[in-house]
């Protein structure tokens, strides 16, 4: 059976926990009940404003986690420095606003390689995996390359935005393809729920989905074991 890596983002955790201050509900025990639950890995970003996860939670995650730890960051001097400090199984570069409510599309690599390739380098150096998260377009999968960054994630956002519009998903397969064409590892992930991570677990060259906001909210209807196995379910029915 094709197993594809369910990644599960706990930011919205920490959002709940920063709403009345304090320590609760803790992302690190949620990222640890996902894990039991059968998450392959855990995904976290560290906003420049901290308005979700804080410094602590990462240190802790990479602390207490069994499972790979992907930590999202924007391409700046002191994410660098965290990210060097704390040593995540992987870093995944992203675009960030300060005034965005979730993050709308993916890294511009080719007007931003001369500012990306030294972060890439760096992180690479010291022996992080790196991931450019991008949209599906084949110029800026071939920077990626150029940039020599091994794993790309394809952002969905826009797919997910329009579910049934065979556009988006035909963008989503051409630039899967491309990517393994490329010889780099393909993920996806933003805006998937139960209902719309069928037709992308079944593109042959994604092996890892990351998914957040979805799962942290069912998770309060449904509770979060019972959320990712639904999630787990859904991927691997599509997937097979």
């Amino acid at each position: 059976m094709r197993h594809i890596r369910l990644g599960v983002n706990i930011d919205h955790v920490a959002t709940v926990r920063n709403a009345r201050g304090g320590s609760y509900p803790d992302p690190v025990r949620a990222a640890e009940i996902a894990i039991a639950a059968g998450a392959d890995g855990i995904t976290a970003h560290l906003r420049e404003d901290r308005r979700h996860i804080r410094d602590a939670d990462m240190a802790e995650l990479k602390a207490r986690l069994t499972k790979p730890l992907n930590f999202e960051m924007a391409a700046t001097d002191e994410m660098l420095a965290i990210a060097l400090a704390i040593k995540p199984h992987a870093v995944c570069l992203v675009p960030e606003k300060r005034t965005e409510v979730t993050t709308e599309g993916g890294l511009d690599v080719i007007g931003g390689q001369a500012h990306l390739k030294p972060y890439i380098a760096k992180l690479r150096d010291a022996g992080i995996r790196v991931s450019l998260f991008i949209d599906p377009d084949v110029k800026q999968l071939d920077m990626a390359k150029a940039l020599g960054a091994p794993v790309v994630e394809l952002h969905t956002g826009s797919y997910a935005h329009h579910t049934g519009d065979s556009h988006e998903l035909k963008r989503l397969v051409s630039a899967a393809v491309h990517t393994g064409r490329l010889g780099l590892e393909c993920h996806a992930g933003h805006g998937l729920t139960t209902d719309n991570v069928g037709p992308i677990a079944a593109i042959k060259d994604i092996v890892e989905l990351n998914i957040g906001h979805f799962l942290i909210g069912e998770a309060i209807m449904v509770g979060l074991p019972q959320a990712i196995r639904d999630m787990r379910a859904a991927i691997d029915r599509a997937a097979n």
